[in-house]
């Protein structure tokens, strides 16, 4: 009876969701956007890029906006775009943050430190935009950091992760993938691809360890999968977890401080198998449609319809037209989606059908060196 209860009144809430996502879709679409790209460099030349795709003619265009420092793999903003984050993914790991003026399209620099680990690879903003979490995928750890109103970064906690798994190449100690914050702002998620587990942190930024275990503590999920990124949906009850290492996509209920298993989905089909290696995930705006990158021999994007339970039916596959689609986004108006293909380097431009999700491919495109990170700014 309490499952029913819980798939009656997720089915509710997700209707909700898109009732709600048709009021906003009446919105009128702007003539240009402009993107944050994380690059991986190969130059002092090269660093954060910023692009701008005039959504009238179909053109891009792009320039180096920070440079002078290594791999800028991972960068966001705030929700004002006043303030900028970039990792440095490299084993003396490092995090930036820049101030943004919008007019001038410049990055200034505020303040660099130490991420209190090796490679980091992720960040996520908790939702009061005070708090910022890197995930350092060697060293299996992940730090939070303060963020003052002038955008200094101050060290607040480091917690190890411990463990390995069943793939020897990949799964021989702890690597830290990503974290996202709950809607509720009291449990941070962080997915563990060396362990293969979902940790389950409680948050309370008052106290001087903000970051403790919950209890559970954590989620096994199956052996060997490698969890690598995550969205939760609105409702705050359903996680979608890419399985980078079995190329899967796994539907997750969350509830009273509990993940639990629902289903998992292949990204893979009978025509292409061999070397699988799945990357990002992106739940559209109006909460309808789960997007999912694979790389390794498929090169594509699936795209899923989540159904009123929460779960996902495959609606299309399709061709990233390049190598290695290690990210991509959503246009903040939902009209378009954009691919980094790394080993191309390129960005590519998808039109999307907002009514059915389906991606369309467009001759749009532009070079970017091992491009790694798509952040939409406007």
């Amino acid at each position: 009876m309490k499952y029913m209860l819980r798939m009656i009144t997720l089915a509710f809430t997700l209707l909700a969701c898109e009732l709600n996502a048709e009021t906003l879709s009446t919105n009128q679409t702007p003539q240009s956007s402009t993107y944050l790209i994380g690059t991986y460099t190969d130059a002092e030349s090269q660093g954060i890029e910023l692009l701008s795709f005039d959504q009238d003619t179909m053109t891009l265009n792009s320039e180096v906006v920070a440079s002078g420092f290594k791999d800028p793999s991972f960068v966001i903003a705030n929700q004002a775009r006043t303030m900028i984050f970039a990792v440095e993914e490299n084993e003396n790991g490092k995090l930036r943050s820049f101030a943004f003026n919008q007019q001038k399209t410049d990055l200034v620099l505020l303040d660099i430190v130490d991420s209190a680990g090796d490679d980091p690879c992720y960040l996520a903003l908790d939702h009061s935009e005070h708090f910022l979490a890197v995930a350092n995928y060697i060293s299996g750890n992940f730090s939070i950091f303060e963020v003052n109103s002038e955008g200094g970064l101050y060290f607040r906690q480091s917690v190890q992760h411990r463990g390995r798994s069943i793939n020897k190449s990949r799964q021989n100690n702890a690597h830290v993938h990503s974290m996202v914050f709950h809607p509720n702002n009291k449990q941070l998620l962080v997915a563990d691809l060396g362990t293969d587990k979902i940790h389950i942190y409680d948050v309370n930024f008052s106290n001087s360890t903000p970051i403790t275990e919950a209890n559970p503590a954590y989620f096994k999920v199956a052996s060997g999968s490698g969890p690598r990124h995550m969205v939760i949906h609105p409702n705050g009850k359903v996680l979608y977890l890419v399985h980078e290492l079995t190329g899967e996509v796994g539907v997750y209920f969350y509830e009273d401080g509990e993940i639990t298993h629902f289903s998992t989905h292949t990204l893979t089909t009978s025509k292409r198998k061999g070397h699988v290696q799945a990357a990002e995930i992106r739940l559209s705006q109006d909460g309808k449609f789960v997007y999912v990158s694979n790389r390794g021999n498929a090169n594509n994007l699936s795209v899923f319809k989540v159904e009123l339970n929460g779960d996902l039916s495959l609606i299309q596959q399709i061709s990233t037209g390049g190598r290695t689609p290690r990210n991509f986004n959503l246009s903040l108006d939902g009209q378009f989606l954009l691919v980094a293909n790394q080993d191309s380097d390129e960005v590519r431009i998808f039109k999307r059908d907002s009514v059915t999700g389906r991606l369309e491919k467009s001759p749009s495109k532009i070079k970017i060196n091992k491009p790694a990170y798509v952040f939409p700014l406007y």
